[in-house]
């Protein structure tokens, strides 16, 4: 069972966040909360899995409370599925750099809620497809904190890995690059598992933003 916090300022969609989640058999709504500061004491105290975060809160916003949980700082990191009414860059930015593993409009469909509620909480992240490239360029671009070059890639990961990282960046399964490298499913979750730790990252999603900042892949023109 997946334990799931949500924190929104609104009760309504509270509401139907916690009425969408609930329905269904492997997700439990172990905490609801109205603003920031709640929303944290609530993860301390309930432990949740993962945790849904709205971005404009009272208090803490939720880019503040996803660096509380899942944040370089973060003693026991809970990972973190942004879910908002705006797409401006700017909370896209703050959210991943805050350690968040997922981003998704409030205007996407149901299923694709709680597909992306499970996709993070099994540490494999998601990111509303609209938005996909246009900021993972910018965000490659802008956030450049370390040395941007493929080099850095080629020190950091085997070759087999980087070939992972470059499949998992086109928005692969780990079946479509099992398939695609001739390994089984097995082979990938396990090169998958080491490569994380050596990125500093927590989930897909972080990976391959990792990606795009040095170079490893470049982000299509026109998407």
């Amino acid at each position: 069972m997946t334990r799931v916090l949500i924190a929104d300022d609104q009760p309504l969609v509270r509401a139907g966040l916690s009425a969408l989640l609930a329905a269904e058999p492997d997700l439990e709504v172990v905490g609801v909360a109205a603003d920031g500061d709640e929303a944290v004491a609530l993860a301390r105290s309930a432990e949740p899995d993962v945790a849904v975060l709205d971005v404009r809160m009272p208090g803490r916003d939720g880019i503040g409370v996803a660096r509380e949980l899942c944040g370089p700082e973060a003693e026991r990191p809970v990972p973190v599925l942004v879910l908002t009414t705006f797409d401006l860059d700017e909370y896209v930015f703050g959210a991943l750099e805050a350690g968040a593993s997922g981003f998704l409009l409030k205007d996407a469909e149901p299923e694709e809620i709680v597909r992306a509620v499970r996709h993070v909480a099994a540490g494999r992240g998601t990111l509303d497809q609209a938005l996909t490239h246009r900021v993972l360029r910018e965000f490659a671009d802008r956030r450049r904190l370390q040395p941007v070059t493929v080099r850095r890639g080629a020190d950091v990961l085997t070759a087999r890995e980087q070939d992972i990282l470059r499949l998992l960046a086109q928005g692969m399964s780990n079946e479509e690059i099992a398939a695609e490298l001739v390994v089984e499913v097995s082979t990938v979750k396990s090169h998958l598992a080491r490569m994380m730790p050596k990125l500093g990252v927590r989930s897909r999603l972080q990976a391959v933003v990792w990606a795009y900042q040095n170079r490893v892949v470049t982000v299509p023109d026109g998407g």
